[in-house]
C-alpha cells in the first residue's frame, strides 16, 4: 500500500469534485480540469477531505496510487490557487514582448524568435526582461516555461540566457592565458 497515495487531500471551499464514469471533473473559482482515472480507483469524499484508495492489490495499479493522488491534488490546487512560473532574461539586448497570443523573444540571435502561447495559459511580460506564466494546469505551465527556456538556455561562461526566477547558473572559468616558461 502506498503511503503517499493513502494520505487524504484537503479540499478547499468552492471546489467541486464529480466523477462521471472514468473521468474526474474538478471545478473551482479559477476554472475546470478533467482527468481520466483508473477503473479500480475509489474516491471517498469526507467533509473537507478526499481519500483515494485501490481495493485490489494489483502491482501496476498500486504503483499508480501515489501518482493519481498527486495528479488530483495538483488539479485541486490549480483550480483554487493556480500555478505561476517566472522567467528572467539575462543578457545585453535580451527582451521579450507579447503580441496577441505570441511571445516575441529577442535573445541575441540574428532573427527574433516567437513562441505560440497555449490557450489555457496567461502570459505577462514585466519590464521586458521578466516573463510571468500563469495557469491552472501545473503540467501545461511547466511545459510552456521549459519551452521558452529551451529557446536560449543559460550558458555557463557568462550566464546569459533565459532562466527560471531563482535558478543558479554555475559559471565555468574561461580560457586561461598560457604562462611563459623561462
Amino acid at each position: 500500500m502506498s503511503r503517499y497515495g493513502s494520505t487524504p487531500i484537503t479540499v478547499p471551499k468552492g471546489v467541486e469534485i464529480k466523477r462521471a464514469g472514468k473521468n474526474l471533473n474538478v471545478k473551482g473559482p479559477k476554472g475546470e480540469l478533467t482527468l481520466e482515472l483508473l477503473e479500480d480507483l475509489e474516491l471517498k469524499e469526507e467533509p473537507g477531505k478526499l481519500v483515494i484508495s485501490i481495493p485490489k492489490k494489483n502491482g501496476q495499479q498500486s504503483a499508480l496510487h501515489g501518482l493519481y493522488r498527486s495528479l488530483i491534488n495538483n488539479m485541486i490546487i490549480g483550480v483554487s490557487k493556480g500555478y505561476e512560473k517566472k522567467l528572467t532574461l539575462v543578457g545585453v539586448g535580451y527582451r521579450a514582448n507579447l503580441a496577441g497570443r505570441k511571445l516575441d523573444l529577442q535573445l541575441g540571435y540574428s532573427h527574433p524568435t516567437s513562441v505560440e502561447v497555449p490557450k489555457s495559459i496567461n502570459v505577462t511580460v514585466d519590464k521586458s526582461t521578466t516573463i510571468i506564466i500563469q495557469g491552472i494546469d501545473k503540467q501545461a505551465v511547466g511545459q510552456f516555461a521549459a519551452t521558452v527556456r529551451a529557446v536560449r538556455p543559460p550558458e555557463p561562461y557568462k550566464g546569459k540566457g533565459v532562466r527560471y526566477e531563482n535558478e543558479y547558473v554555475r559559471k565555468k572559468a574561461g580560457k586561461a592565458a598560457k604562462g611563459k616558461a623561462a
